[in-house]
C-alpha cells in the first residue's frame, strides 16, 4: 500500500466516524476532509472546489427548486388526489408512492423522479401525521431501486454496457436489466412497504405544531376563465363538497343578496362568500376556478379611494398653494407612482401568513376597509376564521375581535412589521396557498421539459434542470428569494466538497486495491461466493463513492475474476449493475439520498437502519435471478 493510498483511507475513515459521531454538521465534517486531503496533497489546491461545478451538485441545486415550485403552486395537492390513495393506511400507501417511483426512475433520471414525487411524499406524510423522513426515505430508495430495470435508468448501467462493448460481446439492450432489476425492486418494494418505513428513525413529527382555527370565511371572486360562470348555486355547493366547503352567501354589483338560491347562474365578478377549513380552503376554491376576492380592487373601494384623494389634494392645495410650485407638484406625483410600482412588485412576491388578534390590539372593533391595509401596509386581508361562531357580514367589512385569525396575503417583512404594530402574533408557519392554475401549467411545463429532455439524452441532467429553472424564472412562477430559499445549501456543501475526496479516492488506487484484496483472499476460486463478492463489494463502494465511478472502478475487476474462473462475465457484470445502484446506507452514495437528507432531517447514521436490511434482502434476491438469468 502505497502512502497515498492509506492517507486518503485514513481521511475516509475519520470522516465517516464524525459523519456517525453526529456531533457536528454534516457539511462542516465535510468541509473539512476535503481540506485534509487538499493539505496533504491528495487534492489539488486549484481542483478543491471543482465539485461546486460538478455535474451532480448543479443538479441537485436545480431539482429542489423545481420541487419547491410544484409544491407551492399546488401542483403535488392536485397528484397527490388524483394519483395515489387518499383514505388507504401508510403501507398500502406507501407501498402505491413506491410503486410508482418504480416505474417513473425505469424510463427517466431517478433524480427527476425523485424531484416529481418528493413534494407529494410530504403530503402524504403530512396526511398520514408521519415524521416526513418516514415517507421520504422509502420514497428515495424506491427511485434508486427503478434505475436497475432499463438501460437508462442510472448511468452506472450505461458505464456496465460500455464495458461488454468493450470485450467484443456487444452492449446490453434497453432491456437486458429488466428480469433481475425487476424482480429485485419487486422485492425492495415489499419490504419498504411491509417493514422498511417502520423502522426509518422519526426525527420531526409532522403536525406537531400544527393547530386548529376554525372554519375560514373567505370571499371568492368569480374570475373570467372560471367553470363556475353559468353554475347555479345548488350546483356551485355540489362541487364543493368534496372540499368539505359551503356557500354562505352570494353579492353582486356589491349587493349581498338575501335569497341567493334566487339569484340565477352565477356571472363573471359575483362574489361568493364560502366557509371552509383551512387545509381545504384552497382546494375549495380550486374546485370551481375561483379567486380570493380581496386580490383585485373592488369598485367602492376605488370610489373611496378617489374621494379621499380628491380631499386631499383640495386640502393639499389649500395649505401649499403659495409654497408649492408646479414642478414640486409633479414629482410628489411621479413619487407615489413610485410608491405603488412598488407595491405591486411586492405583492407579486406575497406569501400567505396566519394572524390571530390580541386583547388590546389596535385591530379590535376595526375592519379591512376601515383600516386601508393595502394603501398603508401593501398587504391584503384574505379571510377570517371566527372560532365557534360564524360571521354574517362581508370579509372586509366585518369588525375584528380579540381571537380572531386572518389570513394575511403580502411580502413576509411587511406582514410581519404589520402584526408587530396591530397587535397580532403569528401562528405557527402551515402550508395555505392559494390556487394559480396559470402558475401551475407553467411549473408542470418546465419540470416535464426538463425531464423530457434528460430522458430523450438531448442535454445533460444538470443543464436539463438548469433550463427548468431558467423556465420558472421567465414564467415567474416563484419569487427568485423563493428559489434560494427552496436550495438546502448544507447539502450542497456536503456534495460538492466530498466530491473531490471520492475522485483521490480512485485516482490513488485505493478503492481498486480494497475490492482486489477482498476478491483474491474471500472467494478463493468458487465461483458462486465470487458473484457474491463482486455484488457486496460494489454496494459497499457505492455507499461510500459515486456509483458511476464505482461501476467504472469493479468493471474491470469483475471481469477478470470471471476470466480467472473461466465463467461468463456476463453475470458478474450484472451484478456490479445492481451493487452499483443499491446505495442505502449513506447519504452521500446517491443523489436521491443527498436529496432528502435536508427535508427528512436525517443525520448521518440513520439511512442504514433500513438501509442494512434493505440491501440484504437485494443480494438475496439477485444472486438467485443472477444465476438464473444469467447462467455461469
Amino acid at each position: 500500500m502505497t502512502q497515498p493510498q492509506w492517507m486518503i483511507l485514513a481521511i475516509l475513515a475519520a470522516t465517516l466516524c464524525l459523519f456517525l459521531y453526529g456531533r457536528w454538521r454534516h457539511d462542516i465534517v465535510a468541509a473539512t476532509a476535503l481540506l485534509a486531503s487538499v493539505l496533504v496533497g491528495l487534492v489539488p489546491a486549484d481542483e478543491a472546489f471543482t465539485g461546486f461545478a460538478h455535474p451532480a451538485v448543479i443538479t441537485v441545486a436545480c431539482v429542489l427548486i423545481l420541487s419547491s415550485a410544484l409544491l407551492q403552486t399546488g401542483v403535488v395537492d392536485m397528484l397527490a388526489e388524483r394519483l395515489l390513495p387518499t383514505k388507504a393506511g401508510p403501507t398500502i400507501t406507501i407501498a402505491a408512492l413506491v410503486s410508482l417511483s418504480v416505474v417513473l426512475s425505469s424510463f427517466m433520471n431517478n433524480v427527476g423522479a425523485l424531484a416529481l414525487l418528493m413534494p407529494i411524499a410530504l403530503q402524504i406524510a403530512q396526511r398520514q401525521n408521519l415524521a416526513p423522513g418516514k415517507i421520504l426515505m422509502p420514497l428515495a430508495f424506491g427511485t434508486i431501486l427503478g434505475g436497475m430495470t432499463t438501460l437508462i435508468g442510472t448511468p452506472s448501467n450505461l458505464i456496465v454496457s460500455g464495458f461488454r462493448r468493450q470485450m467484443g460481446e456487444g452492449a446490453f439492450d434497453m432491456f437486458a436489466f429488466t428480469p433481475v432489476g425487476l424482480t429485485v425492486a419487486a422485492g425492495g418494494v415489499l419490504f419498504i412497504a411491509l417493514i422498511g418505513w417502520r423502522i426509518v428513525p422519526s426525527r420531526e413529527r409532522a403536525g406537531a405544531d400544527s393547530f386548529d382555527t376554525g372554519a375560514y370565511l373567505t370571499e371568492a371572486r368569480v374570475a373570467a376563465n372560471s367553470k363556475a360562470i353559468g353554475m347555479s348555486l345548488r350546483e356551485a355547493e355540489a362541487e364543493l363538497e368534496g372540499a368539505d366547503a359551503q356557500i354562505i352567501s352570494l353579492v353582486r354589483h356589491e349587493i349581498r343578496l338575501t335569497a341567493p338560491h334566487t339569484a340565477g347562474p352565477l356571472r363573471e365578478g359575483d362574489l361568493v362568500l364560502i366557509e371552509a377549513d383551512p387545509e381545504t380552503l384552497a382546494k375549495a376554491l380550486d374546485s370551481l376556478g375561483l379567486v380570493f376576492g380581496a386580490t383585485p380592487i373592488d369598485d367602492d373601494d376605488e370610489e373611496e379611494k378617489e374621494k379621499e384623494k380628491k380631499k386631499q389634494d383640495q386640502t393639499g392645495d389649500d395649505d401649499t398653494a403659495d409654497s408649492m410650485t408646479k414642478e414640486q407638484k409633479e414629482q410628489k406625483e411621479q413619487e407615489e407612482q413610485e410608491k405603488k410600482i412598488e407595491r405591486s412588485v411586492e405583492l407579486d412576491d406575497a406569501e400567505l401568513v396566519e394572524l390571530v388578534v390580541l386583547p388590546g390590539s389596535s385591530l379590535l372593533s376595526r375592519s379591512a376597509s376601515d383600516l386601508n391595509l393595502r394603501e398603508r401596509f401593501g398587504i391584503n386581508l384574505l379571510a377570517i376564521s371566527r372560532q365557534g361562531a360564524r360571521i354574517q357580514s362581508r370579509v372586509r367589512h366585518t369588525a375584528l375581535r380579540h381571537g380572531d385569525v386572518l389570513l394575511m396575503q403580502g411580502p413576509g417583512d411587511l406582514i410581519s412589521e404589520f402584526a408587530a404594530n396591530a397587535g397580532c402574533a403569528p401562528l405557527a408557519t402551515r402550508a395555505l396557498r392559494a390556487p394559480d392554475r396559470k402558475k401551475m401549467i407553467m411549473a408542470c411545463t418546465a419540470m416535464a421539459i426538463a425531464i423530457g429532455v434528460t430522458a430523450f439524452n438531448i442535454l445533460p441532467a444538470a443543464i436539463s434542470f438548469l433550463l427548468g429553472v431558467v423556465l420558472l424564472m421567465l414564467f415567474r412562477v416563484l419569487p427568485l428569494r423563493k428559489m434560494y430559499e427552496a436550495v438546502d445549501w448544507p447539502v450542497i456543501v456536503l456534495l460538492a466538497a466530498l466530491l473531490p475526496v471520492a475522485q483521490a479516492t480512485e485516482d490513488t488506487g485505493a478503492a481498486k486495491l480494497v475490492a482486489e484484496l477482498l476478491m483474491n483472499n474471500v472467494a478463493q476460486g468458487n465461483a458462486i461466493v465470487a458473484l457474491s463478492l463482486v455484488l457486496v463489494v460494489t454496494m459497499f463502494m457505492s455507499d461510500v463513492i459515486n456509483n458511476a465511478a464505482t461501476a467504472a472502478i469493479m468493471c474491470p475487476i469483475a471481469i477478470s475474476s470471471a476470466n480467472q474462473l473461466n465463467v461468463s462475465a456476463d453475470p458478474f457484470l450484472m451484478a456490479v449493475a445492481i451493487g452499483a445502484s443499491a446505495a442505502f446506507l449513506t447519504p452521500i452514495g446517491h443523489q436521491n439520498n443527498t436529496l432528502i437528507l435536508g427535508p427528512g432531517g436525517f443525520r448521518f447514521g440513520d439511512y442504514w437502519r433500513m438501509g442494512l436490511p434493505l440491501e440484504i434482502v437485494v443480494t438475496l434476491i439477485a444472486i438467485p435471478m443472477l444465476l438464473l438469468v444469467w447462467p455461469l
